[in-house]
């Protein structure tokens, strides 16, 4: 089940400096993995992001499902706070969780 955690829009000055003149929308999606919930046991939650470019003419759209990163709520809400607030693209998310492994940082 994924339900919606927050959206923004990266900031355009941001955008601009690296030649980009168009919006750019991020969402971010709390997964929970419903076949635990089934079995009672505690749940696992994972993260999902969606990247919408808002070209002239065009519309594209990539995303990313990550099923398992904890099975803490409250940390998938810090780290979906985290990756919000430092506008983490589909991409680039994998990479920043393995960051976050590896230097002890809310995982």
């Amino acid at each position: 089940m994924k339900t919606f955690f927050s959206s923004t829009f990266m900031e355009r000055e941001a955008l601009e400096e690296v030649g980009i003149d168009y919006p750019i929308k991020l969402e971010y999606y709390k997964i929970i993995n419903e076949d635990e919930i089934i079995k009672q046991e505690k749940p696992k939650f994972g993260i999902h992001i969606i990247k919408t470019e808002y070209k002239e003419q065009d519309i594209k759209i990539e995303n990313k499902n990550i099923q398992y990163v904890t099975n803490d709520e409250k940390r998938i809400e810090q780290i979906l706070n985290l990756l919000k607030k430092n506008e983490v693209t589909p991409i680039a998310v994998e990479d920043i969780l393995n960051d976050f492994s590896k230097n002890n940082i809310l995982l």
